[in-house]
């Protein structure tokens, strides 16, 4: 028989039991997928930003699939219009969507702030930070090489003066940013806050006022004068608590350093 005709055969022959044992496999072998699953992930907007705190929109809906989830307001991405689809598809009251934005609590840029070496290194955050906590002389500030703007998927964060800031118009409040970002200095906060604490830095006040002109320095007046207790100095920084702000002000009209806006 012709070798050519041969190796025809066998190879279809292998190719023939291969194509049974897989269709045999596919069959037997099979995990059961809930069929409320694709009805779900359909409301969902594909972003994958982990903004609802799950790995994805598959973790999201798998989530609530099963139970362990019970919350549908939890997509920052999509807002309203999802949590409203996810109650049609689930049969749960719609929630109202808190909308946030990201926020960079740090005005340290080169106004205020200077260098304390020069780093020539690989020209990320991530990088600089291992060098002694980065260049800049106030170690819990932010380091300025844009992580946060490379991850962003709405091109919503620019690094200007060496300090990055978010445009709220775009954030769609992902917390990819928040997450990247090695100082930590980056959180979701509500979109019509109307109080904002400009500063991560946690050392005593003599310490931050030598590096820096526009950080907290713990002194407590801000907690002192607000009139329903929103505002308080934790490891020598302040701390809005955001469901108690009013956004009266008053913090801010009695800060020294202004770091508070």
């Amino acid at each position: 028989m012709n070798p050519v005709l041969i190796a025809v055969l066998v190879l279809g022959g292998v190719g023939l039991v291969c194509g049974v044992l897989l269709a045999a496999a596919s069959k037997f072998m099979a995990v059961p997928v809930d069929e409320r699953f694709p009805k779900i992930r359909e409301c969902l907007p594909g972003a994958n930003c982990g903004g609802c705190g799950y790995a994805g929109c598959d973790g999201y809906a798998n989530a609530l699939v099963d139970g362990s989830e019970e919350k549908i307001n939890k997509c920052t991405a999509g807002g309203a219009a999802v949590a409203e689809a996810l109650a049609r598809v689930t049969g749960k009251t719609a929630e109202a969507v808190e909308a946030k934005t990201a926020y960079v609590h740090c005005k340290g840029d080169c106004s205020a702030t200077q260098k304390k070496a020069e780093y020539n290194g690989t020209k990320t955050c991530k990088a600089s930070r291992l060098l002694f906590g980065g260049e800049g002389s106030c170690t819990f500030g932010c380091l300025g090489y844009g992580d946060c703007a490379a991850v962003c998927p709405e091109q919503a964060i620019n690094v200007i003066n060496g300090v990055a800031h978010v445009n709220g118009a775009r954030c769609i409040a992902c917390g990819q940013c928040v997450s990247v970002c090695p100082q930590k200095i980056i959180s979701l906060i509500p979109a019509d806050a109307a109080v904002k604490v400009t500063c991560s830095n946690k050392e005593k006040g003599p310490a931050v006022m030598k590096k820096c002109k526009a950080g907290c320095i713990g002194c407590g007046l801000c907690q002192r004068n607000c009139p329903v207790e929103a505002i308080k100095v934790e490891n020598n920084l302040a701390v809005i608590d955001y469901s108690v702000c009013v956004g009266c002000g008053a913090c801010q009209a009695v800060c020294p350093k202004k770091c508070i806006l």
